[in-house]
């Protein structure tokens, strides 16, 4: 089974000093076909005006993994992290028990634009931790790489969640392939750029979802980013 998600069909909400794209029903914006694919909740594309940002509030029990994709977020947190995240670094945080934080741009004449990503964890109440790390642009180039996993493996940030995150740049002959997913739901979300995932055409902002297929192949990239995610089954 396969689904396409098209940018232009996303929710979006214009508040002045956040524009944001909500892939899944988020805040105001409910469409009962899209709440969720396996465990991920949450893909927001965000863009935040200078000088502003999310004022401090809570989370729990709940994965959230910041990708940056320009200017830079500035994140500040009640465990007492204090952190700058620039594109090519990606965040996790374990909200777990409990944790409250603020996102802000504190550049001036930046805008800083974002994929905020909420993934539920397998295990409630858990001590909330945060981790942060750059992946080089060599580490995606014509491949995926592991950035988040519920095992940690291959470098990858950890979290508390059957899942993993891959991402990959791709152009002209570069292409990829993920296999052994047929007991898995999977996620595409093209953030930049244009390529094709098993023969279909995707441009920025559109996404496909799958469950039942064998693998995932990626070609015929167009200054293409992706992000992957291999998630846990569920009722959706």
């Amino acid at each position: 089974m396969m689904q396409l998600r098209r940018s232009a069909e996303r929710g979006y909400a214009d508040h002045g000093w956040l524009k944001s794209f909500h892939t899944f029903s988020f805040a105001g914006y409910h469409d009962p076909r899209f709440m969720g694919w396996g465990n991920l909740r949450v893909i927001n594309e965000d863009r935040i005006a200078p000088g502003t940002g999310f004022g401090t509030h809570g989370h729990q029990n709940m994965e959230i993994i910041s990708y940056v994709l320009s200017g830079e977020l500035a994140h500040r947190d009640s465990m007492g992290h204090v952190q700058s995240i620039p594109p090519g670094e990606v965040q996790r945080m374990s909200a777990g028990s409990g944790v409250t934080h603020s996102e802000f741009n504190h550049a001036q004449g930046q805008t800083t634009h974002f994929l905020q990503i909420w993934i539920l964890p397998d295990v409630a109440g858990v001590e909330p931790s945060y981790e942060q790390k750059r992946f080089d642009d060599a580490q995606k180039r014509g491949q995926l790489c592991r950035v988040v996993d519920g095992q940690g493996r291959d470098g990858a940030l950890r979290m508390h969640a059957d899942a993993s995150v891959w991402a990959g740049c791709f152009d002209g002959d570069e292409s990829a392939v993920l296999k052994d997913l047929s007991s898995r739901h999977v996620w595409v979300q093209v953030v930049r750029g244009s390529l094709q995932a098993n023969g279909h055409n995707l441009d920025t902002g559109d996404a496909l979802m799958m469950k039942d297929e064998a693998q995932l192949v990626l070609a015929n990239g167009q200054d293409a980013e992706v992000l992957i995610f291999d998630l846990k089954p569920m009722l959706n």
